[in-house]
């Protein structure tokens, strides 16, 4: 007997509901795809997201009454398992290079045809990351510009994700983690398997040796 498709739940965040609605008609026409809601402004997605718990979010990075960059931070560190689209007029655009800083998994310009768009979503859902090389070159160069202090290690990471591999390079567990942060247990579970995959590491020794390699886990060291 054939397995059924797992449906994918979106939630689409944009200040414009005319583009929400026809972004909804669209996806709608998946059978794998579900809208669960949708958000006009920063703190509407976040809330958003904490209750309708989407697989994937459609975010946009301008609205009104807060952005779409700090929501993305805020639910990337809340519920590190929701995989974030930006929505955006340009791939070039600052803001999606802050977004993905901020924990997004990439980038759709909005007008996206239906195949790319879909493509997208379920890459994503999968744990992969959408993003062209114009846009990952930039985000490499940022990152090593002297305005952010220098190179991180693992640029793939988000800033709590490094903060947390860098526990981890310390020997610290996760119900340490979980204490040392104030972050449930179930966050910190999710954040560290996200660590695995990024990297990628099979298991915790070996994200352990490549945090050490990369000079991770000493007093002092920036987390980001």
């Amino acid at each position: 007997m054939t397995e059924p498709t797992p449906v994918i739940r979106v939630l689409i965040a944009d200040d414009h509901a005319s583009f929400r609605s026809g972004l909804r008609t669209l996806l709608e026409t998946a059978d794998d795809l579900e809208v669960v809601g949708e958000a006009s402004s920063g703190p509407e997605a976040v809330a958003s997201s904490a209750r309708f718990q989407p697989d994937v979010i459609l975010m946009d990075v301008t609205m009104p009454g807060g952005d779409g960059i700090e929501a993305t931070r805020l639910i990337v560190d809340a519920t590190p398992h929701v995989a974030i689209i930006v929505l955006t007029m340009s791939g070039g655009d600052d803001a999606v290079l802050r977004a993905i800083r901020a924990g997004a998994r990439g980038y759709v310009l909005k007008g996206a045809q239906r195949a790319e768009l879909f493509r997208a979503i379920h890459a994503v859902a999968a744990g992969q990351a959408i993003f062209g090389p114009g846009v990952a070159r930039r985000l490499a160069t940022y990152l090593a510009s002297p305005g952010v202090g220098g190179p991180l290690p693992f640029p793939e990471l988000t800033d709590r994700e490094r903060e947390i591999l860098d526990l981890v390079a310390r020997g610290r567990s996760n119900a340490d983690i979980t204490a040392y942060l104030g972050l449930s247990a179930k966050t910190v579970r999710n954040h560290v398997s996200n660590i695995f995959s990024k990297l990628p590491a099979r298991d915790r020794a070996e994200a352990i040796v490549m945090a050490r390699q990369a000079g991770m886990g000493g007093e002092g060291v920036r987390a980001g």
